[in-house]
């Protein structure tokens, strides 16, 4: 009898199992773009489609609220239906709306595009439950690192090469570029990445998915509009009411529901609960990074401390933060192979904080400014890297993508209050130059001491998350046996 060996996979699955991190990489950095490149044109918008500056800025408002949304949604619609598939349709919905963009100058139709890009909210988390399922777990930690990396590399590109676009081209073309890559995005992930077998099939709950619509549209509705509508106005309190009484009804309704939308015995669990508040903490210390020194080294010179550089030169100061974020991925990693996920956040944090010390050392020179920028986006590495992997180790493999799609908004929280915070601190300490209001040197350093302290708390949150107390095994022997045969058999 002939004795056959391991079945070997076809050259083109072995390309396209090769090819599945970077291609997922690389939707996360196309998201955390298509996020980006509509604020070199906040400016030029309201001449450019006829509109006001608040209607205009709804362009914004649009994509965060159908992002917090949605993240959870689809995450929890991966879990039961397949990743790929629901991580494929957010990427065209994403593609569609930059179309809808590159077509149209009309606000109304502007703002529903951008809505539908809030959907790419959903690729990291997506991304991330299907590289669990996918790889081995020597592999799996510096993937997920990686993957969580994006969102600010992306941001750091995406701010540069929309300026340019914007300054030597028609701002249409921006969104025709980015149509022409959400269009690349869905064609690799439906090439190089399998559908994950891993599911958790069931009922979904269309009632719950409403009501945590209606209560975190309320609540994000009220924090980025209390500044332009007053905090003690009526509607910003009515939206704070509506979201308290929403919430509480659905928190209710979840606990008692045989297949809710969000686990919630699983949030309260401490290293999932803990997990999520201190990704709300650092996503409030990131974002007032990249917010205060865009708005600090564009300044006037005649502030006194403002350096008057063009948005081009903004996007090209805090770059060296998303190549840097590049690189320290695989130490994360590392750290957190080493010494644990939440000894990695809490790092993280810590290193933050540093960063914006050395932000309040000196926030006059270019060099200082880029370098404290740097450091904070360095720390923002560590801590976002760490904190998937802290979920996965914390939940059951058929609901990491709804579990990361509640960390991710609890991120996308953070980010809200911390633009609302920044705002009315720099709103109060605001000194007249040439008939307008600017922030004086003494608002912009407050600023970063509240962003800092409030990565202090995040590094106190991670350190309270209890260790793990099993690590996960290695896959047997068997399995990647199996594996390899699957994937013969796909590709035959």
């Amino acid at each position: 009898m002939d004795q056959q060996g391991p079945i070997s996979p076809p050259r083109g699955a072995s390309l396209r199992k090769r090819l599945t991190v970077p291609v997922l990489a690389m939707c996360g950095v196309l998201m955390a773009v298509m996020q980006t490149v509509v604020v070199p044109l906040l400016p030029d918008l309201p001449r450019l489609t006829h509109s006001s500056a608040a209607a205009v800025s709804w362009m914004v408002t649009a994509t965060l609220l159908a992002g917090a949304v949605l993240t959870p949604v689809l995450g929890r619609a991966g879990d039961m239906y397949g990743k790929r598939k629901v991580l494929t349709g957010a990427l065209a919905l994403m593609t569609v709306g930059s179309v809808m963009c590159a077509l149209s100058s009309d606000i109304t139709v502007l703002i529903a595009a951008r809505a539908l890009q809030g959907a790419a909210a959903a690729v990291v988390p997506l991304s991330i439950s299907i590289l669990r399922d996918e790889l081995p777990p020597e592999r799996r930690g510096s993937a997920v690192a990686m993957m969580s990396s994006t969102v600010g590399i992306g941001a750091a590109l995406g701010l540069p090469l929309a300026a340019m676009v914007v300054q030597y081209a028609d701002w249409h073309t921006m969104f025709w570029l980015t149509s022409g890559l959400g269009a690349l995005g869905v064609a690799a992930v439906s090439w190089a990445v399998r559908e994950s077998p891993v599911r958790q099939p069931g009922r979904f709950d269309i009632a719950g998915a409403l009501g945590l619509a209606v209560g975190l549209i309320s609540l994000l509705l009220g924090v980025s509009q209390g500044g332009q509508w007053g905090w003690a106005g009526t509607r910003v309190l009515a939206l704070f009411l509506t979201s308290v009484v929403v919430l509480a009804l659905w928190w209710w309704r979840q606990l008692r529901t045989e297949q809710p939308l969000v686990d919630l015995r699983l949030v309260t669990r401490p290293r999932v609960g803990l997990s999520h508040v201190a990704a709300l903490l650092t996503g409030f210390a990131f974002y007032a990074n990249s917010l205060v020194t865009a708005q600090l080294v564009q300044a006037p010179k005649e502030t006194g401390y403002g350096l008057g550089l063009s948005i081009v030169a903004t996007g090209l100061c805090l770059l060296p933060g998303g190549v840097t974020m590049l690189l320290f991925s695989p130490l994360s990693a590392r750290i957190s192979a080493t010494r644990g996920p939440r000894i990695t956040l809490a790092l993280g944090a810590a290193v933050i904080a540093c960063g914006y010390a050395v932000r309040i050392a000196d926030s006059r020179d270019l060099w200082m400014i880029i370098l404290g920028a740097t450091v904070v986006a360095t720390g923002t590495t560590l801590a976002y890297s760490a904190l998937p992997t802290l979920i996965l180790r914390a939940v059951p493999a058929e609901q990491t993508a709804s579990a990361n799609g509640v960390n991710v908004l609890m991120r996308t929280i953070g980010q809200a209050v911390s633009s609302a915070a920044v705002a009315a601190v720099l709103v109060h300490h605001a000194g007249p130059l040439g008939g307008v209001a600017v922030p004086t040197l003494h608002g912009y350093l407050l600023a970063f001491a509240m962003a800092g302290t409030v990565a202090l708390a995040a590094c106190a949150a991670a350190l309270t998350i209890p260790a793990d107390s099993a690590p996960e095994k290695p896959r047997r022997a068997k399995d990647t046996t199996r594996e390899a045969r699957d994937e013969a058999m796909e590709g035959i």
